[in-house]
């Protein structure tokens, strides 16, 4: 398959897909303009993206296109209904920069508490300022806010629990049970979380349903000088809100990104959530450890191969998880050519849409049977016809 790798992955990714007989083109400064000419262009299967947008135009451009996988696990910069009307698998790599995040996500409360920013910005000035800089509340004992708890949050959790940090937490989820394992306690929504921690830390995936869920109810309910993470996405976080409450309850925040940050790894940054004295900020690099990078350079590459060689994708987030078919028809039949021809012209004819269909070969490869979920109205009268077949064995049809 040819496969364009439109950001930088390990070449341990690389040399995976090479050995596998793939033709791999890495052109990791794509974007925009550029990404969709070189789609236009070169045509690939796969196209293998990280933080790079993938847009529904581009999709146009490249009718060859079949695979695009995020190498990571959030995938909001892909258009994914664009790619599901055009038939298109979009597929992600979660979990495997749970701990690069989870790091990342307890250096800003580290640096929060410690004010490790200021303290380096002040020394390289040339001042020495132990009497501000030893005023730190500790950690311990202190309660960590936790909202969506996935593999990320799960690592976090672990993490603050080595601090001696009490966790609370909310997630749509995450049930009783399973709060008991991590030994955390489930509270019943985000502004509840807010109410009672000291330190807060998102980790919901960015979707339109939890767009701006850091609002301005939520930081109203957060304590006066607690502190706020968000290294999931921009847009879960209502930027006006944090601003809001930055300013009138002393919140501090520890961001690693924002709403309408740079797609381009090099740019020009100007925001005034950014030039605030009580934000500490990271340039969404979240995920960029070489250990997440390597990790998730394999499960890309093991997206891609599983799909050359069995036409299944793993983790493959646009799959109608329920299809529209309201019944099923099996047809037990001889492994011959025609078979199934035969099969789907009858239920071309009765206006019968296929939704969903399997066909499994029995041990010997004489006989097999399919498994076709379809939408239509019933009539008896053509599995009936279908069970005139020479071919065919037996022939069911039943409601869904």
């Amino acid at each position: 398959m040819k496969i364009l790798l439109a950001d930088k992955l390990p070449p341990s990714g690389l040399t995976v897909l090479e050995n596998a007989g793939h033709e791999a083109i890495s052109s990791p400064d794509l974007t925009g303009e550029q990404l969709e000419v070189a789609l236009q262009t070169l045509q690939p299967q796969v196209l293998v993206v990280r933080s790079t947008k993938v847009t529904a135009p581009m999709m146009d451009g490249c009718p060859s296109l079949e695979l695009i996988v995020r190498a990571g696990a959030g995938y909001d910069t892909i258009d994914v209904a664009g790619a599901s009307a055009r038939g298109i698998f979009v597929a992600n790599c979660p979990g495997k920069n749970a701990v690069a995040v989870a790091e990342l996500t307890i250096g800003l409360l580290l640096a929060l508490d410690r004010k490790i920013p200021d303290a380096v910005g002040e020394a390289r000035q040339g001042n020495w300022n132990k009497a501000l800089y030893s005023k730190a509340a500790g950690l311990k004992g202190k309660t960590l806010g936790i909202v969506g708890v996935g593999s990320i949050a799960e690592a976090v959790i672990a993490r603050a629990k080595a601090l001696e940090m009490k966790v609370v937490a909310w997630s749509r989820s995450l049930t009783g049970e399973r709060a008991h394992e991590l030994g955390i306690q489930v509270l019943p929504s985000p502004v509840a979380v807010a109410q009672v921690a000291d330190a807060v830390s998102l980790h919901v995936a960015s979707t339109p349903e939890t767009k701006h869920l850091a609002n301005r109810p939520f930081f109203e309910a957060m304590k006066e000088g607690a502190f706020f993470i968000n290294t999931t996405r921009g847009a879960v976080v209502d930027e006006e809100a944090l601003q809001w409450a930055l300013e009138t309850k002393g919140v501090w925040a520890g961001l690693d990104v924002f709403d309408d940050e740079p797609s381009a790894k090099v740019a020009a940054f100007e925001k005034a959530l950014v030039k605030h004295p009580q934000v500490y900020l990271t340039h969404h690099i979240g995920a960029s450890t070489q250990q997440a990078q390597d990790a998730t350079a394999a499960e890309a590459a093991r997206i891609i191969n599983t799909y050359a060689a069995k036409g299944h994708v793993p983790n493959c987030v646009n799959m109608e998880v329920h299809s529209p078919a309201t019944h099923l028809l099996t047809v037990r039949h001889l492994d011959k050519v025609g078979v199934l021809a035969a099969v789907l012209d009858e239920m071309r004819k009765a206006d019968w849409n296929v939704q969903e269909m399997e066909n499994l070969v029995f041990e010997g490869a004489k006989a097999a049977c399919a498994r076709i979920r379809f939408a239509g109205s019933p009539n008896e009268e053509i599995p009936q016809r279908i069970s005139d077949h020479p071919d065919v064995l037996a022939v069911s049809l039943i409601a869904l």
